[in-house]
């Protein structure tokens, strides 16, 4: 649920985005955002997780950003562009810093001592580049609407659907089909 929730910034910004445009939506993105830091911290769930963060400066600036700029500048494709984008940043500099952005939510679903095996980083590894595919295909699918206009939407909406569903069933797949494979090959060995 952790995982899902931290999604729930773009979930507003792109539910108020259709409503109330881009500007609102970007708002309405850093105001969620800002929501689920200040819950943590009244929760003493610190220090905050590199996704809530990230997402928070990503939706102020581009909020600040259309703002100046005023809303008309941006296209909706671009303003989603532009999240899609920042989103498939914070993702890939959690893996480049080594701390995978899923490894936060991962260690509050286990015990110390299954997250601090190396195994646990290397699941996190893998799944946080599932996540970074996902929201790869989500940029290539902005990029097909904003370079081909004519292009239906429904595309990079479908291209978004497909995308989430697939890193979020892989999420919850991958670490219990590790685990199997683990359990099989210690039982295939011979006792010492």
């Amino acid at each position: 649920m952790g995982l899902l929730l931290a999604f729930s910034p773009f979930i507003m910004f792109f539910i108020v985005e259709r409503l109330a445009g881009p500007v609102a939506g970007l708002a309405a993105g850093a105001l969620t955002s800002g929501v689920l830091l200040a819950r943590d911290r009244l929760r003493s769930r610190w220090p905050p997780k590199v996704l809530e963060v990230g997402t928070l400066l990503l939706f102020g600036a581009l909020a600040l950003r259309a703002a100046v700029e005023g809303a008309a500048s941006w296209t909706a494709a671009e303003v989603r562009l532009g999240v899609d984008a920042g989103l498939l940043l914070i993702v890939l500099a959690s893996l480049a810093l080594r701390r995978p952005f899923t490894l936060q939510y991962a260690r509050e679903r286990v015990g110390a001592e299954v997250a601090a095996r190396p195994a646990f980083m290397a699941v996190n590894v893998v799944i946080t580049g599932v996540w970074a595919l996902a929201f790869l295909v989500m940029v290539v699918a902005d990029l097909l609407l904003i370079l081909r206009p004519e292009a239906p939407p429904w595309i990079a909406i479908a291209a978004t659907g497909v995308a989430v569903a697939g890193a979020l069933r892989f999420t919850a797949w991958y670490p219990a089909e590790t685990a199997r494979r683990r359990s099989r090959a210690s039982e295939a060995r011979p006792p010492p």
